[in-house]
């Protein structure tokens, strides 16, 4: 038996640059964090008692004599990467709900792959595992989705995430202090929308506005930059985050007609007249998760001002995907 936990993440900056169509001719960059709120994946060999040779658990329950009959598309992709044939049996158990923007999708792909690694007895780097899910979610499912949710997912902690024109993907984690870590959590907030999107969905007119909207797209991929050194100046003050997250949704808003609705818009003046400096909804849009960057001191306002909506708290995660649990088969 193989247990995985691999964490969800959150999108501060360059969203939309992770995109091939996108950094393969102009490069992208985002800043990211996995989030201390996880997928698990449990794995073993099924004996070879049962009529059937797999059984996977999720929100449905499923059995298959073959690879090719499986149903859950991820399930089957995954195993195909691996040219995985023998019996299994797969669970999979979630913190949080699917197409809510915190690349929940992403995480299942990587935590799955990590514990059929673990499983067949191999060891691999965090780095393969997202170039895997990444293989598995664009190849095999056919997913319209970035590069930065798998990434984030296999390494943990908070980073600076380049997609290179050629295919390369560099990481640097942004090395902050303890305090400035602490101070930085503090002020972020999460809250559930209540509704949830197919992120693909959105993603095709985003994809499609793409040639048209390039002054946009640099603009958020410079707030890459900018963040960093608000963050990693001790100097400055940390409310330049916020406002720059407010710029950027702004801008995120205008690449996509279905990015925002009038009851997300709604949430978020909501939010910003209740003192949030900033906000933006993770992942592509549409639904979902909206996270808000809110002075510590001004938070009891936006949680009476957004009374109708779940507060989940979190802080970052850096540990990224990992085996929790590990069984030796007698």
């Amino acid at each position: 038996m193989i247990i995985s936990r691999t964490p969800f993440r959150i999108s501060f900056f360059g969203g939309g640059t992770d995109y091939p169509a996108w950094y393969e001719q102009h490069g992208g960059a985002v800043v990211a964090a996995a989030i201390n709120r996880y997928c698990y994946i449990s794995c073993r060999h099924l004996p070879p008692f049962f009529p059937h040779r797999f059984r996977i658990a999720y929100s449905q329950l499923e059995t298959a004599s073959t690879v090719e009959e499986i149903r859950h598309l991820a399930v089957r992709a995954c195993l195909q990467c691996l040219n995985i044939n023998e019996g299994l049996e797969i669970h999979h158990d979630s913190d949080l709900p699917k197409q809510t923007g915190l690349g929940t999708s992403s995480a299942f792909a990587v935590g799955l792959l990590n514990s059929l690694h673990r499983l067949l007895g191999q060891n691999v780097s965090p780095m393969q595992l997202a170039r895997e899910a990444i293989h598995v979610e664009r190849e095999l499912c056919k997913e319209h989705v970035g590069s930065q949710d798998q990434v984030t997912a296999a390494i943990g902690g908070i980073n600076r995430l380049d997609f290179m024109p050629d295919g390369r993907i560099t990481t640097m984690p942004l090395k902050l202090s303890a305090g400035r870590l602490s101070a930085f959590e503090r002020h972020l907030m999460l809250y559930f929308t209540g509704f949830s999107r197919f992120a693909s969905d959105v993603v095709v007119e985003q994809l499609n506005n793409m040639a048209r909207k390039e002054k946009e797209l640099h603009e958020m991929r410079a707030m890459v930059d900018e963040a960093i050194n608000i963050l990693r100046d001790q100097a400055r003050d940390l409310t330049g985050v916020g406002e720059l997250l407010h710029a950027g949704w702004m801008l995120k808003r205008s690449l996509s007609s279905q990015v925002s609705n009038a009851t997300i818009d709604a949430i978020y003046q909501a939010a910003r007249q209740a003192g949030a400096l900033g906000g933006k909804l993770c992942g592509a849009g549409g639904g979902g998760f909206m996270l808000l960057f809110v002075d510590p001191e001004k938070q009891p306002a936006v949680k009476a001002a957004l009374r109708d909506y779940l507060h989940v708290p979190f802080s970052i995660d850096f540990k990224g995907s990992q085996i929790i649990f590990q069984e030796q088969e007698k």
